[in-house]
């Protein structure tokens, strides 16, 4: 068996905590470890690390990879250069399949986004549904509702035979569903042989198909012209609400899409007022509320059914029950090309975070955390010079091929257009200040030579 994890969502119903650049499949919702890590961790139970291959989108490769390095050095990452939704993604998941391996093998597709606790239930069910997919079918996995949810899809099945999708119902029709025991949930989460899937998307999405046949996987580089052609459409469009050849098997174990707040909330533990208060949280009076503090003190009194999440440059509080509304906030930030949308003040790379502490026109000044052993691409800048400043532990710099062993105090010039390093191969954590100047301040101004992530 393979499996393909899908981890290029946006998480915009998670907005401020996740945002475009940092989404939350790789944060740390509601365990030690991330959503994408407890995914690939679920899998690799009964899968080898070598054949779980984890689709992802270009802007998220390195931290994908710094995540999943951490359990395996033998996961197989598929970076997409321009995000096309989920029919492309798994049509490219099982073209590297197909392209590595002789036998018509079966394919496990899942989420890199839900929380599954109970893992023997769930390594049971998959067992179950291996007989549908010898016969031919492709497996989708219902879940048996016990609330009337207007922002999941459903699927009516009869003894096992899916016979309609419905997307994202009313209230009125939601709760008619749930009273009817053939109307289940959709998980997400699809198992098939490769040529059923191959001979679905060939039959009702023929232009994947087409356009696929033109692109290789083997090296995991995927031309942008080619996947640009793609459509952008989801699997259940293209193919799962069309094709009469769908199979559904319950899930047994549990199941929660961490997909909004209200999610996050319902899985929380709770104090004696129902309420979930994560971080610098001070409280009077509130009920039934969740209030997620990052980096200041959230004072709250007397709120009731409300959410407030608080990070460094934004804040969102809405009622519980409002929570689907979030993607509207975030797509609002996007059309206005406001970066609140984008990325955090902190952002997370490979080698450690950056965190941007002041900024206006023509200047930018960051906080730059470098872990033990790592090491910052190669690199040089068209538009921008840099001051580095030494706060705490010692820096190898690399400045135009001369090295220079820094400690704290001392600083360097790093002009336009000069290749420069940015080292810590010592034991202790390094922090520096650094002071971009130019026109042009953009994270896409970074020419890079060489990076042992690879990122070049």
């Amino acid at each position: 068996m393979f499996g393909v994890i899908l981890a290029g969502g946006s998480g915009s119903r998670l907005w401020p905590l996740s945002r475009e650049l940092y989404p939350k499949q790789l944060l740390n919702l509601y365990a030690e470890k991330s959503l994408l890590q407890s995914t690939f961790e679920r899998l690799n139970k009964f899968i080898p690390a070598e054949n779980i291959i984890s689709i992802t989108n270009t802007k998220h490769l390195a931290n994908v990879k710094m995540q999943l390095g951490k359990l395996s050095e033998n996961s197989i990452i598929i970076s997409e250069p321009i995000s096309k939704n989920t029919a492309p993604a798994i049509a490219l998941g099982i073209k590297y399949i197909i392209e590595n391996n002789n036998e018509d093998e079966t394919i496990l597709v899942v989420p890199s986004d839900l929380l599954i606790e109970n893992n023997e239930n769930f390594i049971q069910t998959i067992s179950d549904a291996q007989t549908f997919v010898d016969k031919g079918y492709i497996v989708t996995f219902g879940i048996k509702p016990n609330y009337p949810e207007t922002g999941f899809g459903y699927i009516y099945a009869e003894n096992n035979i899916v016979k309609s999708f419905t997307e994202k119902p009313d209230k009125q029709t939601a709760e008619n569903y749930i009273k009817n025991n053939n109307y289940y949930w959709n998980s997400g989460i699809f198992m098939f042989k490769a040529s059923a899937m191959v001979q679905e998307l060939k039959q009702y999405c023929p232009e994947i198909d087409s356009i696929i046949k033109n692109i290789k996987c083997s090296n995991n580089q995927i031309p942008f012209t080619e996947f640009d052609k793609m459509p952008s459409i989801s699997i259940d469009y293209a193919v799962m609400e069309k094709s009469k050849n769908i199979a559904m098997v319950e899930l047994k174990s549990d199941w929660k899409d961490l997909g909004s707040w209200k999610s996050i909330y319902e899985v929380s533990p709770k104090d004696k007022n129902n309420n979930v208060f994560v971080g610098h949280v001070l409280d009077k009076d509130s009920k039934n509320s969740f209030v997620y503090a990052s980096s200041k003190l959230v004072a709250t009194i007397g709120l009731e059914d409300t959410v407030v999440i608080e990070t460094e440059d934004a804040i969102l509080a809405c009622k519980k029950d409002k929570t689907e509304e979030v993607k509207q906030i975030y797509e609002t930030l996007k059309q206005q090309h406001d970066d609140t949308q984008k990325v955090h003040k902190t952002v997370y790379r490979p080698w450690g975070f950056y965190t941007v502490i002041a900024e206006g026109k023509g200047f930018q000044t960051k906080i730059i955390h470098v872990n033990p052993g790592q090491q910052l691409s190669v690199q040089s800048h068209n538009y921008r010079s840099e001051h580095w400043v030494i706060l705490s532990g010692m820096a190898k710099v690399v400045l135009e091929g001369k090295d220079h062993i820094l400690s704290p105090g001392h600083s360097i010039d790093i002009p336009v257009k000069a290749i420069h390093s940015l080292q810590n191969p010592f034991e202790n954590d390094l922090e520096i200040i650094e002071v971009q100047k130019g026109d042009i301040l953009s994270e896409d101004d970074i020419i890079r030579y060489e990076d042992i992530y690879g990122r070049v």
